[in-house]
């Protein structure tokens, strides 16, 4: 069964990048310069910033819906995000050798089944997730710090 991972649109967060740290404080972000890797995975790009990039920590809601489900919570995004990226059939960098929490919603952005994976074997989590004609997307989030990592759609 055929899967789509995108990050997030770049679009959303380049004005984001000019602001002053001053700025970005009112808005309650916080810039940030990453120090290890892996620890700060950009949604946009869905690779973790290398030692020295500098990453913003933000707010995001990342379930947009009018269900108990609705889901808000702090992501990275790398200041160097060019580009959203997408992968077609494949898992991206962020979501290997990460404990991940699938959360699997039908169309009325209700939870209708949950997984765990190390990243192993997510392809095979996902593929048996939709499965269920019931659902219409999953959400990939960092099992252990619980932040939203990217959506997963069917593929066409």
């Amino acid at each position: 069964m055929s899967f789509t991972i995108s990050g997030l649109n770049v679009d959303e967060f380049q004005p984001l990048f000019a602001q002053s740290d001053d700025e970005l404080a009112e808005r309650g972000i916080v810039r940030k310069t990453a120090d290890m890797q892996p620890g700060y995975p950009c949604r946009v790009t869905l690779e973790d910033a290398k030692p020295g990039e500098s990453v913003l920590l933000l707010n995001y809601e990342s379930h947009k819906t009018q269900s108990p489900y609705r889901n808000s919570y702090a992501i990275f995004i790398r200041e160097k995000a060019a580009e959203t990226s997408s992968y077609i059939d494949e898992i991206p960098p962020v979501l290997k050798n990460r404990p991940i929490a699938l959360r699997i919603f039908n169309d009325d952005g209700m939870l209708i089944a949950a997984d765990l994976t190390m990243g192993k074997d997510l392809e095979t989590k996902i593929e048996a997730a939709f499965v269920n004609p019931k659902a219409a997307y999953i959400h990939a989030h960092n099992a252990m710090h619980g932040c939203f990592v990217s959506e997963i759609k069917r593929g066409e």
